[in-house]
Parts: structure tokens; sequence; C-alpha cells
């Protein structure tokens, strides 16, 4: 969902961003508007954890599979049935993706175990938008639950090359970071500062 959310941000709101994350993004994810998956006769919980299991790497860890299949299991009826017409019907942007001007970055992770956004959905988007950061990894559709170590090695270049996109916000979160560990070694707590935050509505 937040993959493909990307997009819009990168059609509405390109100047707000200095890079985008889209993981697991695409175009266009077709089937996955499923009727039944709210339906008295089903039990919605284990039917959408279960359906999601598969989207997995079986390369990643079984404790985190079963994780992220208890994570699934846990929402409540007909709310994945409607997370999924957004992601299925809603998300068509097949005939919005050549309108992004390319001038924000968007780096593009799938793995490749993924069949609901899979790697050449991923890589015709990513070109489709001229983008050449579409980076295909060994994972499954939820990487940073079923494999959080692996996608850390994955996800820590990128944010390297977001930083150095920007030498001025890498030395202002060098200055935030040494701020704050030593907020938490005299055991003060740091206070919140949310007055430059913006909410953007989709």
């Amino acid at each position: 969902m937040g993959g493909n959310v990307c997009l819009t941000l990168a059609l509405r709101y390109e100047h707000e961003f200095l890079a985008l994350i889209a993981l697991e993004a695409c175009d266009y994810s077709p089937g996955w508007w499923i009727e039944p998956l709210h339906h008295p006769h089903i039990h919605g919980g284990e039917v959408v954890a279960t359906s999601v299991f598969g989207l997995m790497s079986p390369e990643s860890p079984d404790e985190y599979r079963w994780e992220t299949w208890w994570y699934y299991a846990q929402g409540g009826p007909g709310v994945f049935k409607g997370d999924l017409y957004f992601y299925s019907v809603d998300s068509d942007y097949r005939d919005q993706v050549s309108k992004i001007s390319g001038k924000l970055p968007i780096f593009f992770l799938t793995g490749e175990y993924d069949f609901a956004c899979t790697p050449e959905m991923t890589e015709r988007t990513a070109e489709r938008v001229q983008e050449l950061r579409c980076i295909i990894f060994s994972g499954g559709h939820f990487p940073t639950s079923e494999d959080p170590v692996k996608f850390k090695e994955v996800i820590s270049p990128v944010l390297r090359k977001i930083l150095a996109l920007d030498p001025e916000r890498r030395r202002e979160i060098g200055a935030f970071t040494a701020r704050s560990s030593l907020s938490i070694a005299r055991s003060e707590r740091p206070a919140a500062n949310a007055s430059g935050r913006r909410v953007i509505e989709l």
C-alpha cells in the first residue's frame, strides 16, 4: 500500500520530499479485490493471513513469517478486503505514471518472491517514470517484518544515497544524533518538536 502511495506523492508533492522509497510498488496489480474475504462462512482473519503467507520468501526465517501471519490475522472484519480494493482498484496508475516528472528521486525496491507486485511490474513502472533506481532483492512482499535483518542490508545503502543528495540535511542529522545520544546518556527525554510537521492529504 505504502509503495503505491509513493506514486501519488511523486505526482502531487514532488517538491516536498528529498526522495521516496517505493517498497513493493507498481502502477497496477490486478486481481486482488477478492469478494469472499468478508463473508459469514469464512474466517476472515485466518483466510487473510494465510492468503498473504505465500507472498513471503521461503528464505525468510519461520519465526518472522509466522509473526507476520499473526499481524494479518488481527485485522477487523472487512478491513483487509477494503485495503485490497485500494491496492487493486484505486491504485491503477497506468495512465498517471508518465506524468511523474522524474525530478524527485524514487528508489523502487521489490522482493523477487513477491507475486502481488512482481519484479517485472516494478521494473515496468520504474521505466515508465524514467527511474533507474530499481533494486530487486531476495525477499518477499513484507521484507520489513518477514526478514528485518536482511532488509536492513538492502535499505541501509539506499538511505546513505538519500542522505548524500542533501549534504546540509546530513549535517543536521549528524548534529541531531549527537545531541540525542547525549540526552539519552543523561537520561533526559528529548522534547518533541512538531513545529515543522506538515500534514499531506491524499
